[in-house]
């Protein structure tokens, strides 16, 4: 069966726009672009429309692909000082010569909605995080839509990316799951992700992993995205391969990809509502 990750998302964004007509104010997501890479730049464009949507303020920062290190952490320290300011996010990837792990450090942990700050990822890892890196609390969401109860499931985990792999492995540990992290150097990774209830995939890899990897009835969860030469969208996984052997699938797009936009918006409000409790 396949996770209707847009459905899910849609329902997630009427909850919100119901709880921000009751707020005082509209929660206020700025987010900051640095240069003019074409991807980025439609990222950013949908989470300003997805704002708009739910009745959130938002506000767009370009600066120029030039800006030093220096100046943009300024413009960060400008926002983290704004009271009305609720969630602080720049789009990712940098430029090469700015090192993005000192911007995620120098965003105020309180108004990190994309949960990347080291206070919230070691919060995270001792299961009390307020703020959860968007990509992975948005497959828990999922996972948690269609009933599954990941106590004691066997997850094999491709990618340990500190976006995606790494942070869901450990929302997966939390919720009870033996996890296997699997890397670009892990020996026999096919029998390992054939062992597994549930696999989990983020490698940006296209259809890298095919329906001989997976085991019956297991749940596939695929968050990459790639643009293939024929111009198709297609995941981490071979979809039709893997398909009729998975008892649940995410497809791509409209999968894991419209979660990760609803759950930003989760975080703003989250964040605001601490701030303003």
């Amino acid at each position: 069966m396949i996770i209707d990750g847009k459905q899910i998302a849609k329902k997630i964004r009427k909850n919100i726009h119901d709880k921000v007509k009751q707020l005082d104010r509209a929660p206020n997501l700025v987010v900051i672009l640095v240069g003019n890479d074409p991807a980025s730049a439609v990222y950013v464009r949908n989470k300003e429309n997805a704002c708009i949507e739910v009745g959130f303020s938002s506000e767009k920062i370009v600066l120029p692909e030039s800006i030093t290190q220096e100046d943009l952490l300024a413009n960060i320290k400008r926002l983290n000082n704004d009271d009305l300011v609720d969630g602080i996010l720049v789009q990712l990837p940098l430029p090469k010569h700015l090192d993005p792990n000192q911007v995620i450090e120098n965003i105020n942990y309180a108004k990190d909605v994309d949960g990347f700050n080291s206070r919230n990822i070691g919060e995270l890892i001792q299961n009390r995080a307020i703020l959860r890196p968007c990509t992975p609390k948005g497959v828990m969401t999922m996972l948690k839509e269609i009933n599954i109860d990941l106590a004691g499931k066997d997850v094999t985990m491709v990618g340990a990316s500190n976006i995606v792999g790494r942070p869901l492995a450990i929302e997966l540990l939390n919720a009870g799951a033996t996890v296997t992290i699997c890397n670009s150097k892990t020996k026999d990774l096919k029998n390992k992700v054939k062992r597994a209830d549930i696999v989990a995939v983020a490698v940006g890899r296209a259809e890298m992993i095919n329906g001989d990897w997976i085991k019956d009835g297991a749940i596939v969860i695929d968050v990459g995205i790639n643009r293939l030469d024929d111009g198709r969208l297609v995941g981490d996984v071979d979809f039709n391969s893997i398909k009729d052997k998975a008892s649940w699938i995410t497809p791509v797009p409209g999968g894991v990809g419209p979660m990760t936009i609803a759950t930003l918006l989760e975080n703003t409000l989250i964040a605001y509502n601490a701030r303003n409790s």
